[in-house]
Order: C-alpha cells, then sequence, then structure tokens
C-alpha cells in the first residue's frame, strides 16, 4: 500500500497527461500531492519531512507552471528535488555526522559504519546523476518524451539502483541457520 502511495501522483500525472495535456497533469499532480498528506492524516502516521518537501515543490513549481503556461518550471521540479535530495545526505552526514541512510535502515541492517558512510554517498550520486540526467532529458526532448522518462525512466532508475544497492549489501546481512541440518543433527545425537 505504501509502495501505491508513494507513486500514486506520478501515475494521475502520467494518466491525465495522456488524456488532457501537461497544464490539467500538473494540476491533478497538486491535488494528487495533497492526498497523500490527507493519507498520513487520515492514517494519524507522522508525515515524512520528504513529503512536505516534495509537496511544497509540487504546489510552487506546478502553480507557477498553470499560472505562467511555461512547462519549464514543471521541468525543473524534478531536477530540483533529486539535487536537494543529494544535498541532504551529503550535508547530513558531513556537516551534522547524521547518514540519513542509516537512520532510514539502521533498525534492520547492521552494517560497519565505513559501508553505511559509502551507502550514503552512493545514494547522493545516484539523485545528482538523476537530477542532471532529468535536466538534459527535459531540456533536450520533447515533452511526451520528457514525460515518460519522469514516469518510467526514473522510476526504473530508482528500482534497479535500490536493487544493486541490497546486492552491494548482501555480504553484510546476518545469515539465517538453516533449519533441516539442526533437525539431522538433533536425529543423528539421539541415535547415538
Amino acid at each position: 500500500m505504501q509502495l501505491f502511495i508513494e507513486y500514486f501522483p506520478l501515475f494521475i500525472f502520467f494518466i491525465v497527461n495522456s488524456i488532457a495535456g501537461i497544464y490539467w497533469a500538473t494540476g491533478s499532480l497538486i491535488v494528487a500531492a495533497f492526498v497523500q498528506i490527507i493519507y498520513y492524516k487520515i492514517k494519524k502516521e507522522k508525515i515524512p519531512a520528504k513529503q512536505w518537501v516534495i509537496f511544497g515543490l509540487v504546489v510552487v513549481f506546478g502553480g507557477l507552471t498553470i499560472y505562467l503556461q511555461n512547462d519549464a518550471f514543471l521541468k525543473w521540479k524534478v531536477t530540483i528535488i533529486n539535487a536537494f535530495f543529494a544535498v541532504a545526505l551529503i550535508v547530513s552526514d558531513s556537516i551534522f555526522k547524521n547518514n540519513i541512510i542509516k537512520k532510514l535502515l539502521g533498525e534492520s541492517l547492521s552494517l560497519p559504519e565505513k559501508i553505511w558512510t559509502r551507502l550514503n554517498f552512493a545514494w547522493a550520486m545516484f539523485f545528482l546523476f538523476c537530477a542532471g540526467l532529468n535536466y538534459y532529458v527535459a531540456f533536450n526532448f520533447d515533452l511526451d518524451t520528457w514525460v515518460n522518462f519522469k514516469v518510467f525512466g526514473l522510476t526504473g532508475l530508482m528500482f534497479i539502483f535500490t536493487i544493486t544497492s541490497i546486492l552491494s549489501l548482501y555480504k553484510y546481512l546476518p545469515l539465517e541457520e538453516d533449519d533441516s541440518e539442526e533437525v539431522t543433527d538433533d536425529k543423528s545425537s539421539k541415535s547415538n
């Protein structure tokens, strides 16, 4: 359900854009981002800081896109969000000694500090890469290509990078003991 809520505005944006164009899609994106905030309120959950940042940028840049009838503002939003996440990861770790990735995953993973730092840096570089790639696609290709890239390309890149991150941490994950070996050991010791 959380994954659906996370990507809900993106899919609404894509569908409305294909039916009614970029300005209606932008309006629907703003409404969908507001629905995300309402969802957290209804569930009585704390609204993540990330969600507030995204909501604020969607309202500001989406509003400018609609008001000025210029889709460049909406294109900039994606670049700014990715750059913001990259800077937040780097600054929080290097200046405030607060590794955001460790804070998010630290309860479920036990990793050496050096690995947490590398993982945090890798995610920061990934977000910078996405910011630059979005800028390139947004301002060098037509609007429909950018919309498809925003919805499918960036989502696909996020999925691939997440899987790659998990695979790179595999050797640090705790191994679960095989219950079948314990049963075999117990039987052999009882027969002796």
